[in-house]
């Protein structure tokens, strides 16, 4: 148990016969900002005493006096209206700090139930090279994976892929009519992603071509709209609810502007480039081709169904590659086409059920609460996304007992994401956590999409590429500035370099409030100072110095049984910030926010560098001294390095 969740359990019991409901009270029991407030705070004596209709100190003190915490904090003191501080006693954290040396978990005592987590992330159409858009669903997902594993929880990982929907018949449509045989010999991947692209191109050409009467004439409504509504404002004060209106339009406005331009700018790709253009023509009905050969593919057509064959093998072995190198693995790859069998029955047992209806042709589910139904198979009888995800909610519910499951998909999805828990409810599926782990974009310096100089979505590997040979560059220099000279050899500097550049790319992310949006920069990734992986990695790999300068074993010291001495402030706060990792996992698992283990590490980092400047290790005044300070940098590295594993980030004992 952390020492949050101790306190939190004792204040429950101090709690009880005060007030029924001590949920939201408990809430107030947090880590102190500021030292000279103790190390913990429970501020909620001011709301409660206005509940109870008594004076809030009055109500602390009740509290004060009700709270058994002697065995591990010094007397809680009531301060200001009835703010409750509490420090913990020196004896109590040294005991713990001791415990933690001998304890290949830190102190991080498992749950005491556990539960089963299906946790399903990454999810890459598999026909197509793996880009920017995916990182951040497989880093947070299987960052959420580790540390659910590590807190004693069944994890079980799914990979979702994508092997089944229309970017297969786009590809079979490619195969027949645009193929570069001798390309697809060589290397069949990069030729069935680039007649994916181009088939895509020219179906959203044409797609374009039609919109594009609608979409001016859009404009055209929005632009009278909005001189309309500023004649009518004219001359008058405008109110709030004027203003709002005139914001709203103006961002319709906007909208409508750049639907238009999108749809000009794609015409404008295929009419420019002669070659593209005569392809364009010569395949005009292309769109109805491409959901054809769909279709086909579906339906069990042979050729169709071969050609599916034939490119699954290479598609998913150079996925499995890019995982390999982001050390990133799955428990289970089940993708659309795993579910293709189930999906007729569960739309007709939705049906016989009540819970879907034909609408127009298609089958779908209304939900009262949302404002469109749940379309599960189209009118030309084609099933969807969403009727794929219902089957494989019913197989998660049947086949692994799941307790809760999480989808680690981008925010744009919440729409279908509530459809779908909604429906699951309907078909009794209650007792289940059915969580959207939602997420931003990442974004250019300039806040627009990240993407290439030709506008292409950048491809992973290349960013990959990218931040692991800035990280070489960095590594370079850093050994080579080192005062005895280099120490490291080509091999070790890129073994060292690919570690750090992908560490840098995972921790840039992860160290982000998972629902913003987040601007992507190498610099700032790599930087040796601030919340970066470079900084945790350089702190542990300064730790391990101390080891190799001193001609320390660590193992030696962790068995030599001596005791921890927190004899200066800094001392006392690096140790109490080791005793905080149980904390800050369970804070991170709340709301499934690895950014708040980052931040934990970050602050555990900083702590370091204080006692670094401020207490000599090596030239300690006492031998028990040198002792005591070699345990808690031990203590430091290895909780640095466990954390950095929680987000699927290694270290490096030289840098």
């Amino acid at each position: 148990m952390s020492i949050l969740s101790d306190l939190k359990q004792r204040f429950r019991q101090a709690l009880a016969g005060l007030t029924d409901d001590t949920a939201e009270w408990l809430d107030m029991v947090r880590r102190s900002q500021d030292p000279k407030f103790g190390d913990y705070q429970a501020n909620f004596a001011m709301g409660l005493g206005k509940r109870l209709g008594r004076p809030p100190r009055e109500v602390a003190a009740e509290v004060v006096q009700r709270l058994d915490v002697a065995d591990l904090c010094d007397p809680p003191e009531v301060a200001g209206p009835g703010f409750i501080n509490l420090r913990l006693k020196d004896e109590w954290l040294a005991e713990r700090l001791m415990a933690a040396v001998g304890d290949e978990r830190l102190g991080v005592a498992p749950v005491a139930t556990p539960r089963t987590y299906v946790v399903d992330y990454s999810a890459p159409n598999v026909a197509k090279p793996m880009h920017v858009g995916h990182i951040r669903s497989t880093v947070i997902g299987d960052s959420l994976c580790r540390t659910l594993r590590f807190l004693g929880h069944r994890v079980i990982s799914d990979n979702h892929i994508g092997d089944w929907g229309t970017q297969f018949g786009m590809i079979i449509y490619g195969y027949k009519h645009f193929l570069d045989a001798a390309a697809y010999r060589q290397e069949p991947v990069p030729e069935l992603a680039r007649l994916y692209r181009l088939v895509r191109q020219i179906v959203d050409y044409h797609e374009a071509k039609e919109q594009l009467p609608q979409l001016e004439e859009r404009l055209t409504q929005k632009e009278s709209a909005l001189a309309a509504e500023r004649k009518t404002q004219e001359g008058k004060k405008a109110d709030k609810k004027a203003r709002e209106l005139v914001q709203k339009l103006e961002k319709g406005l906007e909208e409508a502007r750049d639907d238009l331009e999108g749809a000009r700018k794609k015409i404008a790709a295929v009419e420019k480039d002669a070659s593209l253009s005569k392809l364009a023509a010569e395949h005009a009905a292309i769109g109805l081709a491409v959901l054809q050969e769909t279709a086909k593919l579906h339906a069990g057509d042979e050729g169709n169904r071969r050609l599916w064959q034939e490119f699954m093998p290479a598609c998913l072995e150079e996925i499995e590659r890019m995982y390999g190198r982001l050390d990133v693995h799955f428990d289970h790859t089940l993708g659309e086409s795993f579910y293709e069998e189930q999906l007729p029955p569960i739309v007709e047992e939705l049906m016989r059920r009540g819970i879907a209806r034909e609408s127009d042709g298609a089958v779908c589910v209304f939900l009262p609460d949302l404002p469109a139904p749940m379309i599960i198979r189209k009118k030309d009888g084609a099933f969807l996304y969403a009727t794929t995800d219902l089957a494989t909610v019913r197989y998660r519910m049947e086949q692994w007992h799941a307790d809760a499951v999480l989808y680690v998909v981008g925010t744009p999805q919440q729409m279908h994401f509530s459809q779908l828990f909604a429906t699951a409810r309907l078909m009794g599926y209650k007792d289940v956590e059915l969580q959207h782990v939602n997420f931003g974009s990442v974004l250019d310096e300039q806040g627009r999409m990240f993407k290439t100089r030709a506008g292409d979505t950048v491809g992973l590997e290349g960013l990959l590429d990218e931040a692991v040979g800035r990280a070489g560059n960095i590594v370079a220099a850093n050994d080579d500035g080192k005062p005895g000279g280099p120490e490291l050899s080509a091999a070790d500097r890129a073994r060292i370099a690919e570690i750090v550049g992908i560490g840098a790319l995972k921790y840039a992310d992860l160290s982000q409030n998972r629902t913003s949006d987040y601007v992507f920069s190498y610099d700032k990734m790599l930087a040796m100072n601030g919340n970066t992986a470079t900084y945790m990695q350089y702190a542990y790999a300064r730790v391990r110095s101390i080891f190799a300068k001193g001609k320390e074993d660590a193992e030696a010291v962790r068995r030599s049984g001596a005791a921890i001495l927190l004899g200066t402030p800094a001392e006392r706060a690096l140790g109490l910030e080791v005793l905080r990792f149980s904390e800050a996992l369970d804070l991170a698992m709340v709301d499934y926010r690895p950014n708040l283990l980052t931040a934990y590490l970050f602050d555990l980092a900083n702590r370091y560098s204080t006692f670094f400047e401020q207490c000599p290790v090596l030239k300690a005044d006492s031998p028990e001294l040198r002792t005591s300070r070699l345990l808690l940098c031990d203590l430091t590295a290895r909780t640095i390095q466990k954390g950095l594993e929680l987000l699927g980030i290694r270290v490096v004992e030289k840098m």
